[in-house]
């Protein structure tokens, strides 16, 4: 099983704090941002960032659905990070300030242990474009919620 990586980023014409925010606020924000990939969501613990247990279907493609159940940490300044209690994707978001003066750069990156074989090859080669397309569109939801 090789490791497989999704990353995409934005700059967001907002301050950084307010962008950390957004993203942190499971329990109000968060569900606004998630495009029709995202089913099932809900808050089951906390809501604001470290300690929040959140759930929520993601159907990354017609046959793929991923049931997660998502512990959420705050491990360094500006990184929110979304660990899968049920598999090993792990989601981290890091926020950090932009080229202009009060904006972010915002950096989703997902990781997970990628399935062997033949199924692993284009698992590596195709999940990361569909999953950087899904974001994109959370990203993009993001900076119509915080820019002014």
């Amino acid at each position: 099983m090789a490791q497989v990586e999704a990353t995409t980023q934005r700059e967001i014409a907002a301050d950084p704090d307010d962008v950390f925010d957004a993203i942190a606020d499971y329990s109000g924000t968060r569900e606004k941002l998630l495009p029709g990939h995202f089913s099932e969501y809900e808050v089951r613990e906390g809501g604001d960032g470290k300690g929040t247990l959140v759930h929520w279907k993601l159907q990354a493609t017609s046959k793929r659905v991923r049931d997660c159940l998502l512990e959420v940490d705050e491990p360094t300044e500006g990184q929110l990070v979304e660990k899968d209690r049920n598999s090993s994707m792990v989601t981290t978001w890091t926020v950090t300030p932009g080229s202009a003066a009060g904006s972010s750069r915002v950096t989703v990156t997902t990781t997970w242990n990628g399935a062997g074989g033949i199924g692993g090859f284009f698992e590596k080669t195709f999940a990361p474009r569909g999953l950087g397309r899904i974001y994109d569109e959370v990203l993009a939801k993001l900076a119509a919620q915080v820019e002014k």
